[in-house]
């Protein structure tokens, strides 16, 4: 398992089979809330939002594929705020038998590059 720099994941954004998720709050994921170090709010686009609580709490590697949505196998790379979430995700996901990557930067480091794009889009 290596992790996911912000270059790598920025070409790889939309890549077909890959899945990307986020695995903070719901508020978080849709940008209800905003920690005051983001300059931003949102998710990085095309993420599927599962947060770590849900997946903490599901033991069984069948359920946990079930939840992500997609076959044991595939990869997935996880990310947060900070990249504390996800690793613990990521440690989960790789049990349930994906090919799971951390994005260490996470939210705090995308949200700060406005050239990334971000959902939902900021108001112009």
């Amino acid at each position: 398992m290596t992790d996911v720099s912000t270059a790598e994941l920025a070409g790889r954004v939309g890549e077909e089979g890959l899945v990307l998720l986020d695995v903070r709050r719901e508020d978080e994921f849709s940008g209800a809330t905003v920690a005051p170090c983001d300059p931003r709010a949102g998710h990085i686009p095309g993420a599927r939002h599962l947060d770590v609580a849900l997946l903490l709490e599901t033991p069984q590697s069948e359920a946990v594929r079930a939840l992500v949505g997609a076959p044991a196998g595939a990869e997935v790379i996880a990310y947060c705020h900070s990249g504390s979430r996800s690793a613990l995700a990521v440690r989960v996901l790789a049990t349930a038998g994906y090919d799971a990557r951390n994005y260490t930067g996470s939210w705090h480091e995308w949200s700060r590059d406005p050239a990334l794009p971000a959902e939902p889009a900021p108001p112009e």
